[in-house]
């Protein structure tokens, strides 16, 4: 077996058996494994199939903006980039003055740029859809431009067609 792994060109799996006579018929093929559904583990890390973002309380941490559908996104995140730059500037300030108290300052701008960031990645939904309404939008306009391209090209080939045979007729 360890020469096997270690040749250039190791045996297939053991499972190949399973699809030996697969081109004489493709149905004693094993069917494929239904989805996972709910949790699993791949990598030592458990993940669940149900992609949702989970609200800064699940992970310890205080929401600075209100909860709730009705969030006013561009509103909130101009109000946490204000909140940002004030606790810049007291950062700047407690490290010139007081530089024991710093770590509190840091800590409450890590807070900041948290909500920002989860802010954020709640309107990637919206973002992917309005990338995918960009795309097929501009598939939608490639296909009418192809298809003008060819209709022109077919009235060319009918004039130049009818030329043509214009021309055996009058010799």
């Amino acid at each position: 077996m360890a020469a096997a792994a270690g040749a250039a060109f190791p045996p297939p799996p053991p499972f190949y058996k399973l699809f030996k006579d697969f081109l004489d018929d493709p149905s004693s093929a094993p069917s494929p494994p239904p989805p996972v559904v709910g949790t699993y583990t791949m990598f030592g890390g458990n993940y669940t199939t149900n992609d949702m973002l989970p609200g800064l309380e699940e992970e310890g941490l205080r929401q600075l903006y209100p909860k709730g559908p009705n969030v006013d996104y561009k509103k909130e995140l101009k109000v946490l980039n204000r909140e940002l730059l004030l606790q810049f500037l007291e950062l700047t300030d407690a490290l010139v003055e007081r530089p024991s108290q710093s770590a509190r300052q840091v800590e409450a701008m890590t807070l900041i740029l948290r909500n920002i960031h989860h802010l954020l990645n709640s309107l990637r939904p919206h973002q992917a859809r309005a990338t995918l309404i960009h795309m097929l939008e501009s598939q939608i306009q490639r296909r009418k431009e192809a298809v003008m391209e060819i209709r022109k090209k077919r009235e060319e080939a009918r004039a130049l067609l009818q030329d043509s045979l214009s021309f055996t007729a009058t010799h």
